[in-house]
């Protein structure tokens, strides 16, 4: 199973198959070639073959399946298994058993991504993050709001945005992914959403247009300030060598301590 952190996916619909390298070359961490929301019924036999056609040769990617309950499900399994896809992302996901069945389809280095869209998906979420192969949650954000008849995507979500994250770490799985931001004109709206998402504790965002990709992966790294004061923070408990220390007129206690040490860690530095 793959162990680094994605900051960015980038949807490609699977009927525009020659987009893929495109999509690559704006610089998400992942992209998701989409059979699901991206392509009509009538047409998703034909984006199915057009997938089987253009991936081969191309770097690996995720595939966003139709839905368990859906007609195409096991043939879109059956794709990806072939095609030895990066991972396997799961709308509609509610049940482990959903889940369980879709992993032991696929290649064992595929890892599975459950989009939590409905209220029952996000009720069984501690039991979906327990699944063999599960490497994190993705909030289906826009349909979730359908689901529950909930308007607004602000504070009226905070609730079960709280919830995925804390599901996640109890299950000791990666950092969830957030839903979309649908204005695609509009940066400071897409910067907005992901630090917003990035304060609550998620480690990663859906795009749908390649030019939100540079504005989330730049909200995630941190800025030369949050460095500058990780490296006081360690470099003070250094050379305190235990003993009570303060920086910038605060103290520094152990979770502190560890904050920077991670934010040093995920720089490299």
């Amino acid at each position: 199973m793959q162990t680094h952190t994605c900051r960015s996916y980038l949807f490609v619909p699977a009927n525009r198959i020659d987009r893929v390298a495109k999509a690559h070359a704006a610089g998400p961490h992942a992209v998701i070639v989409d059979l699901e929301d991206a392509v009509a019924p009538a047409d998703k036999a034909a984006a199915r073959d057009a997938a089987v056609q253009g991936l081969p040769g191309t770097e690996p990617v995720f595939v966003r399946v139709n839905g368990p309950e859906t007609e195409w499900f096991e043939e879109d399994l059956k794709m990806c298994a072939a095609l030895r896809v990066r991972g396997l992302i799961v709308p509609k996901a509610e049940t482990p058993e959903q889940l369980r069945h879709a992993a032991t389809r696929m290649q064992p280095e595929a890892v599975v991504l459950p989009l939590i869209e409905t209220a029952r998906g996000f009720a069984n979420a501690p039991l979906l993050c327990e699944v063999p192969g599960v490497q994190r949650l993705v909030f289906g954000s826009i349909d979730f709001q359908l689901d529950l008849d909930i308007t607004g995507e602000g504070e009226e979500l905070l609730y079960f945005r709280s919830g995925l994250v804390l599901a996640s770490r109890i299950a000791c799985i990666q950092s969830p992914v957030d839903g979309v931001t649908v204005d695609i004109n509009d940066p400071e709206r897409v910067r907005a959403d992901t630090l917003r998402g990035k304060r609550l504790g998620f480690g990663g965002k859906l795009c749908i247009h390649p030019k939100q990709v540079a504005v989330v992966n730049q909200c995630f790294e941190p800025t030369p300030e949050e460095i500058a004061w990780a490296r006081r923070i360690v470099d003070a408990a250094n050379a305190a060598k235990g003993a009570a220390v303060a920086v910038d007129g605060k103290m520094v206690d152990r979770p502190v301590l560890v904050k920077a040490e991670r934010l040093l860690a995920d720089v490299g530095h």
